[in-house]
């Protein structure tokens, strides 16, 4: 996959600006929630939320043995240091699992102030739009964007969580939303439409309440992505530790100005923040960085769909 360079640097790797040992991104006090944490990307995610001095984290999948084997390896690696990880088999393909997960967390007494969606259903390549079959296609978007939005709702609504207490959400997407993805097709277009709703959700709620934040974290080689779409499909990122570190910046104050958007962890935050263009777009384009949004553009002037600025 090609691409996209939205600022002068592109990171492969991460870097000082959103290291997790940064003081003013300590995650100390705090629980984290994230879902397809037992490998991968998922599991970097938590080892960077771990640096960040987290009180707990609790990673969430369908398979409870790897879950374990990843709760294992992070106690180990993070002995010296008070946080507590908890593993917690879920499937959030299915209502019935997603309720018990946060019946779970509410009879103990837990209330989670970051969420990550990390989950993904991944499907077989196709040549084509009009070759997927319906069941795929609905398979698919029952995950991405169904057991996504089950799991984003169920959070806001957290009824431990006290009146002014700000949480935050962070979603990993897909750059296929700015780039084609010819035969990743129900991926690109479930994870546009997740990320899509993600920014109709930050519209309703001001950050204060909840910081909604979505990013592209690269092209990595998994268990997954090999399975369905082979080794040498797209030209892959090498480090894990961009997409983690970054989740912990995006779960950050200092990422409050992007709420609502998505963006790709590979470009430079301070040369975003500091770019006068990119500040000013998104101040005045309720669609910059977003799959897609509506916006009024005067008191004689109809709703008009903008979509994207790719």
């Amino acid at each position: 996959m090609a691409v996209l360079n939205l600022t002068p640097t592109f990171h492969q790797d991460t870097y000082p600006s959103i290291s997790p040992t940064k003081p003013s991104l300590t995650q100390a006090g705090k629980t984290i929630l994230i879902t397809g944490g037992g490998g991968g990307i998922g599991f970097e995610i938590a080892r960077s939320f771990a640096k960040a001095s987290a009180s707990r984290i609790i990673i969430v999948g369908r398979r409870g043995g790897l879950l374990d084997e990843a709760v294992a390896k992070l106690r180990n690696e993070f002995a010296s240091s008070k946080t507590e990880f908890i593993s917690h088999q879920t499937d959030i393909a299915f209502d019935a699992s997603i309720a018990s997960l946060w019946e779970f967390l509410h009879s103990q007494n837990i209330l989670v102030h970051v969420l990550v969606l990390n989950a993904a259903q991944f499907q077989p390549l196709a040549p084509d739009t009009l070759s997927l079959s319906r069941d795929a296609l609905m398979e698919a978007f029952n995950l991405n964007v169904g057991g996504n939005f089950s799991m984003a709702a169920n959070f806001v609504k957290q009824v431990l969580c006290p009146k002014g207490l700000q949480l935050n959400l962070v979603h990993l997407s897909t750059g296929g939303i700015h780039m084609p993805l010819p035969a990743a097709i129900t991926y690109a277009v479930t994870k546009s439409s997740f990320t899509g709703l993600l920014g109709r959700i930050a519209d309703e709620r001001p950050v204060e309440d909840v910081q909604i934040i979505s990013f592209h974290p690269g092209i990595f080689s998994s268990e997954g992505s090999e399975r369905d779409f082979g080794k040498d499909v797209f030209r892959l990122d090498d480090q894990f530790a961009l997409a983690g570190d970054f989740a912990v910046w995006a779960a950050s104050p200092e990422a409050s100005w992007l709420h609502g958007r998505f963006v790709w962890a590979h470009w430079d935050v301070d040369e975003m923040k500091s770019d006068p263009e990119i500040l000013k777009r998104l101040k005045g384009e309720i669609g910059y960085l977003k799959p897609g949004s509506t916006f009024r553009l005067s008191e004689n002037e109809s709703e008009r769909a903008l979509i994207g600025p790719y």
